[in-house]
């Protein structure tokens, strides 16, 4: 079962399910089974996020972060796993390899207009409030 590592922590962590180890090489990713099953109240999902620990150590983290599971979804959690580091990385079965966070979330209901109200930011996107 996912648990907390600390009375403070947002995310669980969660293990790997395995039958035999996984040999990630280089640049090479595999979807990880967990072996959990979920059954979220409406209005709530779960985040799969990378373990920091793995990334900073061994240049692990997932394709898809944050994965999303909606609380519709009844198959097994899988977790894509990548290697970004320069060396072969094994995964074993009950190995820590990622955090789930449940959140709640609301849905919008869209409104097309021809015009947005003016900010004081406007559209300065990426890297517009300076250098530092």
């Amino acid at each position: 079962m996912p648990e907390y590592a600390t009375p403070e922590s947002a995310g669980m962590d969660v293990r790997a399910f395995l039958k035999e180890p996984v040999v990630l090489k280089p640049l090479e990713r595999a979807l990880i089974p967990t072996g959990l099953y979920l059954q979220l109240p409406a209005g709530h999902e779960c985040q799969i996020r990378p373990r920091s620990g793995l990334a900073l150590k061994h240049g692990i983290t997932l394709v898809n972060t944050p994965g999303t599971v909606d609380a519709d979804y009844r198959g097994e959690i899988g977790v894509i796993l990548i290697n970004l580091s320069n060396e072969a990385f094994t995964v074993n079965d009950g190995e820590r390899i990622c955090q789930m966070v449940i959140t709640n979330y609301t849905h919008v209901e869209w409104e097309a207009v021809e015009r947005l109200d003016e900010t004081e930011r406007g559209d300065g996107g990426f890297g517009h409030t300076g250098v530092n």
